[in-house]
């Protein structure tokens, strides 16, 4: 199993570091690590022999994450690619598991649990439904053959690339930008298309920490966040068509954020008053990234 990291900033130093040493401290070796940095030659010299055993190469396609994945997978010698948040630690037991997935046959991707490490007290508003607008896994989220993988914490067998291309340019996030994301759902939602028998497993034994900075536990960063992701969701369903692109969000909507709604009001009436909170939130969150779904389905795709 090969595992790359993609890197971006020298404030992340630390850690990138860290995350490349809980690769490293993996019960399953990886075959070797591989860190793409994006367009930053500064960090791509200090990182070189600070990590003299990994393979540290620059992003050689288009700026921002889709490039630096697919750059990743064109370095990548071994069986699987595993992906690895340049800001997240892996457990132990992390590519052991999703080695287990693979025993059969049909399975051409792992993904596994990723938890929230914050920077700062937790919000009493935020809702754990909406744990995907800080990278992790989110509650309604299934167990077992899934659409899609979250991009953090996912593997995939080295060849399905080749069967359905590599991550698109335009759709996900760039260094600096708007806080987009989407580029591993749509690209498992092509290889599906592509692959109809592949079969995508989340397993929640695989887990990983995900840092939450305090700056993303505001809830300015919630609704910018929330309607950056509405806008990913229309490049996603003007690559992919809007029956498969919004499948997984329209569960969601309609089972786990009104349960989630009913339980924040129920906890508010019964001694929470963050309860209240916390509905609001799944409320205003459902609106948020239904604007920014609006707008850009009526923009022109790229």
């Amino acid at each position: 199993m090969s595992v790359v990291i993609c890197a971006y900033t020298e404030d992340r130093w630390d850690d990138v570091l860290a995350a490349v040493e809980s690769v490293r401290s993996q019960r399953l070796a990886a075959y070797e690590i591989i860190v793409v940095v994006d367009h930053n030659p500064a960090l791509l010299e200090r990182l070189r022999p600070a990590l003299p055993d990994v393979k540290v190469i620059p992003n050689a396609g288009r700026r921002g994450l889709s490039g630096g994945k697919n750059t990743g997978v064109a370095a990548a010698r071994g069986d699987v690619v595993a992906f690895l948040d340049d800001d997240a630690i892996a457990e132990a037991e992390w590519l052991s598991v999703m080695a287990g997935g693979y025993d059969a046959a049909n399975v051409s991707g792992v993904g596994g649990l990723t938890l929230p490490l914050w920077g700062s007290a937790v919000p009493r508003w935020f809702p754990d439904e909406f744990a995907w607008v800080v990278g992790c896994t989110y509650r309604g989220m299934v167990t077992g053959p899934i659409r899609n993988l979250m991009g953090g914490n996912a593997s995939f067998r080295r060849e399905v690339f080749d069967v359905a291309g590599g991550f698109r340019s335009g759709i996900g996030r760039a260094s600096g930008g708007r806080p987009l994301g989407c580029e591993e759902t749509e690209f498992c939602i092509r290889l599906r298309q592509a692959a109809p028998e592949t079969v995508l497993l989340f397993d929640d034994r695989a887990v990983i920490w995900h840092r939450v900075p305090a700056a993303r536990a505001r809830f300015a960063y919630f609704r910018t966040r929330c309607y950056a992701e509405g806008l990913s969701k229309a490049m996603v369903t003007q690559s992919v068509g809007m029956g498969d692109g919004l499948a997984s969000e329209r569960r969601h909507a309609m089972v786990a954020l009104p349960r989630g709604v009913a339980h924040g009001l129920r906890a508010a009436v019964t001694g929470d008053p963050a309860g209240l909170g916390r509905a609001a939130s799944i409320v205003a969150g459902l609106a948020f990234t239904t604007a920014g779904y609006a707008t850009g389905s009526v923009r022109r795709p790229r």
